[in-house]
């Protein structure tokens, strides 16, 4: 099972550790395009602020991460379990999962990220401030600028088994599930059961329990089928729709009764 995360857009600092070893990441395809961006994103925030600011989309009271991104390479890195925070990451609580979930969770969980691509939440990474929708001047819109390395990557680290996609839409651009991965992965909506509206806060904080329900009871589906029934069997009410055609995803809603 593979698991794809979006990161959060709030992350823990850096801390002290040894700084980043950019070679020592997992998807080693994802190299060169994670230096491009490395590289223009540290020279713009060491450069004009206030150009960084606007190309990042940073408010005044978050100025402070135009520094942070200028220092990349020196920061202390963490592994990027603990860098994410947030809803998600919040209900997921991969500190406290025990150790055969925690090395679950080291083999199936994927974090997108505009700078890094995707990581493992074992990846030791710096804290930094670069979403996928930013447009860099030089490479671009982060989105397109990952397109092609990701498509060369991520189908052999799919594997054989079902890809959960849980990415939201600008992560979900950086990479689609095409021909046979396609026809085993499955995205999710987490939807209020008695308005059957899509919910925002709650849609995360679902999705991190639903991922911390699987790992902890060391299940892993080997496809959508397969997902609805251990779902089902944790207590989660789910409402599967299977592809209409060879090539595309399932698409799975989970209900929830409350929203908060």
């Amino acid at each position: 099972m593979l698991v794809l995360l979006p990161p959060s857009e709030g992350k823990a600092s850096s801390g002290r550790g040894a700084p980043l070893k950019p070679e020592s990441l997992s998807l080693p395809g994802l190299a060169a395009a994670r230096e491009a961006v490395l590289a223009e994103l540290a020279d713009l925030c060491a450069g004009d602020e206030e150009k960084a600011r606007e190309v990042l989309g940073l408010s005044e009271g978050l100025r402070g991460e135009v520094a942070k991104n200028a220092a990349l390479r020196t920061a202390g890195a963490r592994p990027a379990g603990e860098i994410y925070t947030g809803v998600l990451y919040d209900a997921l609580g991969l500190a406290s999962l025990d150790a055969a979930a925690k090395r679950r969770a080291a083999r199936s969980l994927l974090v997108f990220s505009g700078l890094w691509g995707a990581v493992r939440v074992t990846d030791r990474i710096p804290s930094y401030r670069c979403s996928m929708g930013v447009r860099l001047p030089g490479l671009g819109a982060l989105g397109t600028h990952w397109r092609g390395p990701m498509a060369e990557v991520l189908p052999e680290a799919a594997g054989t088994g079902l890809v959960l996609d849980l990415r939201s839409a600008a992560y979900a651009a950086a990479w689609k599930p095409k021909g046979e991965v396609a026809g085993r992965t499955a995205t999710v909506r987490v939807l209020h059961a008695p308005t059957r509206k899509v919910v925002s806060h709650f849609n995360k904080a679902t999705k991190g329990r639903m991922v911390r329900s699987l790992l902890a009871a060391g299940i892993a589906p080997g496809g959508p089928g397969e997902l609805v029934e251990a779902l089902r069997d944790l207590g989660y009410e789910v409402e599967a729709e299977a592809p209409a055609k060879a090539g595309q995803a399932w698409a799975l809603d989970v209900l929830v009764d409350e929203v908060h």
